[in-house]
């Protein structure tokens, strides 16, 4: 049976949230690279590259969205807002798992057709202003995302909720971008989403956790799967239930739970 609006099950994940959601947590996260940066667009664009690579290995993850970072020259707003197409396509190799060389260089051309001409990221991921759901936000990002010319490859990386995907890394992405706390891991730089449309970033450990908490029943973790376990949180927290992402990744990872 889900356990929605259980006092003790509350408590205890206001309680692990209160642990990992502090500036310690930064430094072994993906969450650090983006930290590297103060001006707004060189956070969303770290964020967003490094959020695109955000699978496997942690400390590959790390490795790899810094040598990103260091092939943008440190300045990533600059590099994507003023490099030529040509210069992108001779940035060098670049591989992360699935994630190449190829795929690298259409993010850098559609995010600078983004900000150059779309208003930004989060302008993007604000078109569908009329949209219930951040389910169809993200959709609609997905389709702007891949307007120019590409590889059908490339396609994989940038998740659909509408084909059925958890949209993982763009949901944490959106984590970042939204929250708004005092506690100085996420950014809270955008103003037009409140986090209480966010959905929970769905990956195996969160998942894993949901599931020993009775949270979630679904065995898949699928998009309906992050509707029901987002569902459930909202109803501890309904204004920011997100937070509880580092309640169970953190208890997943560390296996406390």
């Amino acid at each position: 049976m889900m356990k929605t609006g259980n006092p003790d099950l509350k408590k205890l994940l206001d309680e692990l949230a209160e642990l990992y959601n502090r500036p310690a947590f930064i430094e072994s996260d993906p969450i650090c690279i983006p930290h590297q940066y103060s001006r707004r667009e060189d956070i969303e664009i770290a964020g967003f590259l490094t959020a695109a690579i955000s699978w496997g290995n942690r400390k590959m993850i790390l490795r790899n969205a810094k040598y990103m970072m260091q092939l943008l020259d440190d300045s990533p707003f600059e590099f994507v807002s003023g490099a030529s197409e040509k210069e992108m396509r001779v940035i060098g190799r670049f591989v992360h798992r699935t994630f190449n060389s190829t795929d690298f260089i259409y993010f850098l051309i559609s995010l600078q057709n983004i900000y150059m001409h779309k208003g930004g990221l989060e302008n993007v991921f604000m078109t569908c202003q009329s949209c219930v759901s951040l389910k169809t936000v993200i959709h609609e990002f997905h389709e702007i995302f891949f307007e120019l010319p590409h590889e059908k490859r490339t396609q994989k990386h940038v998740s659909d909720p509408f084909r059925g995907s958890a949209a993982k890394k763009l949901n944490m992405f959106l984590r970042w971008m939204v929250r708004k706390d005092d506690c100085g891991v996420d950014f809270g730089i955008w103003e037009n989403i409140s986090p209480s449309q966010l959905f929970i970033p769905l990956d195996l450990h969160a998942g894993n956790t949901a599931r020993k908490l009775g949270l979630l029943e679904r065995k898949q973790n699928d998009w309906k799967a992050v509707e029901e376990l987002t569902g459930v949180l909202r109803t501890f927290d309904p204004d920011d239930p997100v937070k509880y992402d580092f309640a169970l990744f953190g208890a997943g990872v560390s296996k406390s739970i």
